[in-house]
């Protein structure tokens, strides 16, 4: 790596819920620099929520992240000539982007709906502990579970 790694410039609040965790969620979601167009995806989601369950659409996107968000995941290393899948702890930011990642995957794969709808649907059930991003985590977590013996040759 040639210079100094740029440094992690703090995200700016999004303007409806004061959050930088709505901010990063739309610039997730965004393609090719349409901000606006994410945004409307986002909130428009958020207004689902708030319509079928009646709860701050805040508090279930908080919990859906909690929920979705892994605490361990496989790493491949390589050792002796073969190929080990070591499990390791997930940082904090790692555990944001992967949750984004699998929220957003989940609602994609949905089929004959708006993203809106698809994404309100995937977070309202990630935060009861069901969908698909939550399988996800599952599949994650048990793979570390299997591969718990070669826990020793981590760093």
């Amino acid at each position: 790596m040639r210079g100094k790694q740029a440094p992690k410039r703090p995200l700016a609040p999004d303007w409806k819920f004061q959050s930088p965790v709505v901010t990063r969620l739309v610039n997730q979601i965004m393609k090719r620099g349409k901000k606006s167009i994410a945004e409307k995806i986002v909130y428009g989601a958020f207004d689902i929520i708030l319509e079928k369950t009646k709860k701050d659409p805040m508090t279930v996107f908080e919990q859906a992240l909690k929920n979705v968000s892994p605490m361990v995941e496989v790493k491949s290393r390589r050792i002796g000539g073969a190929n080990y899948q070591i499990p390791v702890e997930v940082t904090s930011e790692r555990k944001l982007a992967l949750a984004f990642r699998w929220l957003i995957e989940a609602a994609k794969a949905k089929r004959g709906k708006s993203m809106k709808d698809k994404l309100a649907l995937e977070l309202m059930n990630a935060a009861t502990g069901e969908g698909d991003a939550i399988k996800k985590r599952e599949d994650v977590h048990r793979m570390a579970e299997a591969n718990r013996a070669f826990a020793h040759f981590s760093r």
